[in-house]
């Protein structure tokens, strides 16, 4: 099995200027995700996707694959993940072959474990599945979820489910962000 591993990379944050690479626990953000799936048999390159000369230097220096600097059309603010994947699924399957998958790794996610990643690979392999997402438990049950209507306060869902007990309600997840990893033939 061939994985490309993808980490998104804009340079442009407005909330928080060059976040991608700025220390967290002695080390660049981004290398938390290189790090996370070096060495991982399936994972055929690690390929990010950044506009940034700086954020290219440091994810180079620690191993991952910059053949080039996105686009600008691809790192404006509206521009979205599944645009940036069909860029860089398009430029690594014309010069390096085909991939059965496309990891793709949020840099702003670096408390994903290497053991989450290879769980979700041997998930997608064994299963013949074509999409395999990290998830976690949520904090918040969807079902005491709350949002402003008309000036009046009124539930996701439906009032039923605000009088159970927390042990009474079913299991609720949410998307994590650790990975999310897909048959390239479904993007």
């Amino acid at each position: 099995m061939r994985i490309l591993a993808l980490i998104p990379a804009r340079g442009g944050s407005k909330r928080v200027p060059n976040k991608n690479i700025r220390e967290l626990g002695g080390k660049p953000l981004i290398n938390w995700s290189i790090e996370a799936v070096q060495g991982i048999p399936e994972i055929v390159d690690i390929l990010v996707s950044t506009d940034s000369p700086a954020i290219a230097d440091v994810a180079r220096a620690a191993g991952a694959l910059v053949p080039w600097l996105r686009p600008a059309e691809l790192s404006t603010d509206t521009a979205t993940s599944i645009d940036v994947c069909f860029h860089a699924l398009d430029w690594y399957e014309r010069e390096k072959g085909p991939v059965d998958g496309l990891l793709l790794l949020q840099p702003t996610s670096p408390f994903r474990s290497r053991n989450t990643i290879e769980n979700g690979i041997a998930l997608f392999r064994n299963t013949g599945g074509r999409t395999v997402i990290g998830f976690a438990p949520a904090e918040s049950h969807p079902l005491w979820c709350f949002h402003i209507r008309n000036n009046e306060i009124q539930p996701f869902m439906d009032w039923s489910g605000v009088a159970l007990r927390s042990q009474d309600l079913p299991p609720a997840w949410v998307i994590s962000g650790a990975f999310y990893l897909a048959d390239p033939a479904i993007l």
